[in-house]
């Protein structure tokens, strides 16, 4: 089978934890709500590009455990096709997360299992899927090293390469000569670039410095002031859209990634596929949850038939 939307990441289960604050060092709080749920960055992504119209194949390494179970019946709900090796002797990932009540916004600690050992052979073992696919895209939650290998491989393929620097950390300038879009937060571009970024201006500056370090093109998202994209002409500032009231921010970033490759995998042009990211990253901030909260294509196709000024 031939994936318009190739996504090499993590799965991980969210035990998302709700409270009016995070405790401190030795203390002990009550919080008000708890829900266990699937998670992880590409998990997510690809979930988003899935129900967001994409036909999409998942490359990571489960564990043989309950939470292997929830990744392959979050993938079949979604419709992504999970190109995944099984290892019992390890365990499938796990993440916590702090949920301010008030704001809705976030802290994680990540425990990747299993998938932190993804290594080339495990790339090597799908390199037809990769050659053929339309969009790759990757994070950094699984070895920095397997996701250099597939980039290239997608390059060398003829996919659009989409690299989300999440978790922040340094990425090489040989990395970044293989990605056509660079999405990081601000928190992660200015880990790449040393700039304090906490506005679009901000978001400018540092697109202009990834690039001369070797992205064809950057979006850095803003959270509630939308995003920057940046590919060496005009920066463009897009908006956020509001879809209804928040609720949690929790998987915001996938979200907009996700919709952004599936677009992309349309043939839709950058800027679309940046609206069609924003309006995806919309919806699912007014649901609980990480890949729970991803809508599918005809809500993201009716917000953005509502918008008068885009």
């Amino acid at each position: 089978m031939t994936h318009d939307v190739i996504v090499l990441g993590v799965f991980v289960a969210d035990t998302t934890y709700r409270a009016a604050r995070q405790p401190v060092m030795g203390e002990t709080i009550l919080g008000d709500g708890f829900a266990l749920g699937p998670g992880g960055k590409g998990s997510n992504q690809a979930v988003a590009a899935a129900k967001a119209g994409a036909n999409v194949g998942f490359l990571s390494k489960l564990g043989k455990d309950t939470f292997a179970d929830m990744a392959l019946a979050t993938w079949a709900a979604a419709g992504v096709t999970p190109l995944v090796t099984h290892h019992p002797e390890s365990y499938t990932g796990a993440a916590c997360i702090f949920v301010d009540s008030a704001t809705g916004n976030n802290a994680i600690i990540i425990a990747p299992g299993v998938a932190a050992t993804i290594g080339q052979a495990d790339i090597d073992a799908h390199v037809a899927d990769i050659s053929r696919a339309k969009v790759f895209m990757t994070q950094l939650e699984q070895p920095m090293e397997a996701a250099a290998h597939a980039l290239h491989l997608a390059r060398a393929g003829g996919a659009i390469t989409i690299l989300n620097p999440a978790p922040a950390a340094d990425v090489s300038n040989a990395m970044l000569s293989l990605c056509d879009y660079v999405t990081p937060n601000e928190t992660e571009a200015e880990t790449l670039t040393g700039i304090s970024v906490e506005t679009p201006q901000d978001a400018a500056r540092a697109a202009e410095a990834l690039m001369a370090r070797g992205s064809r093109a950057v979006i850095v998202t803003l959270g509630g002031q939308g995003c920057l994209f940046h590919d060496g002409s005009e920066p463009m500032h897009v908006p956020a859209m509001s879809a209804g009231p928040l609720v949690e921010t929790t998987g915001a970033g996938d979200a907009f990634n996700g919709g952004f490759a599936a677009a992309l995998a349309r043939g839709r042009d950058p800027m679309d596929a940046i609206r069609f990211g924003t309006a995806t990253a919309a919806l699912s901030v007014t649901r609980p949850g990480a890949a729970a909260s991803m809508p599918d294509r005809d809500e993201i196709t009716a917000l953005l038939s509502s918008r008068s000024d885009i």
